[in-house]
């Protein structure tokens, strides 16, 4: 046997229904369309739900609805860099994690100014607010802001 030979058993194929052709052929008139509204007119757009607001445009002003490019950052205060930290210690986010510090898996870390900071660290991390920055470089510390997994925005 050989793919040319192969067909369909009987019955399988039925004709394509041919709309439109007379009140005998079945479906004559109103061709399947029913009588009379946007239906049996022309054609809509998807998801057009007859002028009222479409779901797509109403679900962000839904409650619970976040966006799909928010990033959640695992937040850190200088205060606990200041208690955690000896002077001259380097702060990464492994560091952090690996102290218990910021618990979410693979979440960017933020640093927060909360707090005072008297000793020189050399701190990484994917963001700074502006008054951590500040206190950071006050103390004599340096700052290196880990690129990637940070919204457009920043």
């Amino acid at each position: 046997m050989k793919i040319h030979h192969l067909k369909p058993p009987a019955g399988a194929h039925r004709p394509k229904t041919r709309k439109g052709r007379g009140i005998a052929a079945g479906k004559g008139k109103t061709a399947g369309r029913g009588t009379k509204g946007t239906g049996a007119r022309g054609r809509m757009p998807a998801g057009f739900e007859g002028g009222q607001m479409p779901l797509q445009r109403r679900l962000p002003k839904l409650p619970g609805f976040t966006s799909r490019n928010r990033v959640e950052y695992a937040a850190v205060n200088v205060r606990t860099l200041e208690e955690t930290f000896a002077a001259g210690d380097e702060v990464t986010p492994e560091t952090l994690r690996g102290k218990g510090l910021v618990r979410k898996g693979s979440a960017p870390v933020k640093v927060l100014g909360e707090g005072e900071l008297t000793k020189a660290l050399q701190v990484s991390a994917h963001a700074f607010s502006g008054s951590a920055r500040d206190k950071i470089a006050a103390s004599g510390g340096t700052i290196t802001v880990i690129a990637g997994r940070r919204p457009a925005g920043e």
